[in-house]
């Protein structure tokens, strides 16, 4: 086993990876998106002095689809708004959503339901953590028993945040994929034996800008000057990259090295550029 090498297993009764294409309804991927992964294993640990990048995510229930209708708000909570609730409480109007409330409304959803994956994921240590000259081994240890005892920054979820994960650690995934096989028996056996998914958000956050690391500085370390940066490291700029899916024995690989990443604009509607780029 690697020094930087983890695998994570998660699971849950619901999941929804929206696609980003679907303006209004709510349209899951038929797979966990690398983004998803990532956002699960941060949720986890996390520290500035690392970052991660997927591997490859094996899926081991690929659960199945299913629609249902949700109340969601349409109204978005200002900065402003929310220092004066905490100054005044009384001068701001809170937002409601469902019985016919003005600020809500009713969207249907696709998503799935009774999902298991195998994330595998690559630590590396940031600009700011070869700064603190810490190994890479001495964040794997602090991921491994934070999963371990379930213990996590704020509860992993699968796509949206109201459809929480479960998830415990792995030592193997090989092993791990072949015990859950067994487990599972029947309802196992060549799930998911190839499939081309076509165009897929890969991240919205540039995985070669992350190696910076960031992190606000205390109020010790922060410079007189009002205009300096009151941060070290790097702000990286959303942005959506998407990449070509292919599933293949259960498994999706998702390694930057092995999959051809685009940089595009089809959130946009410019799918051809896209396709094009791929």
């Amino acid at each position: 086993m690697s020094d930087n090498l983890i695998t994570i297993r998660v699971w849950g009764d619901h999941a929804c990876f929206t696609r980003p294409e679907m303006k209004v309804e709510r349209v899951s991927y038929p797979v966990m998106t690398p983004s998803a992964a990532r956002g699960a294993l941060e949720a986890i640990f996390w520290e500035p002095e690392i970052y991660y990048l997927i591997d490859s995510i094996h899926i081991i229930r690929r659960g199945r689809w299913f629609s249902f209708r949700r109340n969601e708000v349409i109204s978005v909570i200002s900065i402003d708004n929310a220092k004066t609730w905490m100054k005044s409480p009384e001068k701001v109007s809170p937002i409601r959503a469902g019985g016919g409330a003005p600020d809500g409304t009713q969207r249907n959803m696709l998503a799935l339901e009774g999902v298991e994956y195998l994330i595998t994921a690559e630590m590396h240590l940031s600009d700011i953590g070869r700064k603190r000259g810490h190994p890479i081994r001495t964040y794997r240890t602090e991921i491994e028993r934070r999963a371990k005892s379930g213990k996590c920054y704020h509860r992993p979820y699968l796509g949206v945040r109201e459809f929480a994960a479960d998830f415990d650690w792995e030592n193997d995934a090989q092993v791990a994929l072949e015990r859950r096989s067994a487990e599972l028996g029947k309802n196992w056996q060549n799930i998911w034996p190839e499939e081309d998914l076509g165009l897929m958000l890969y991240d919205v956050f540039d995985h070669e800008q992350r190696t910076e690391g960031f992190r606000w500085l205390t109020k010790e370390e922060q410079p007189k000057e009002k205009t300096a940066p009151r941060w070290e490291g790097s702000l990286v700029k959303p942005e959506a990259v998407f990449f070509q899916a292919n599933i293949k024995d259960s498994r999706l690989d998702c390694h930057p090295q092995r999959i051809r990443l685009a940089r595009n604009q089809i959130m946009k509607g410019n799918n051809d550029a896209a396709e094009s780029a791929l």
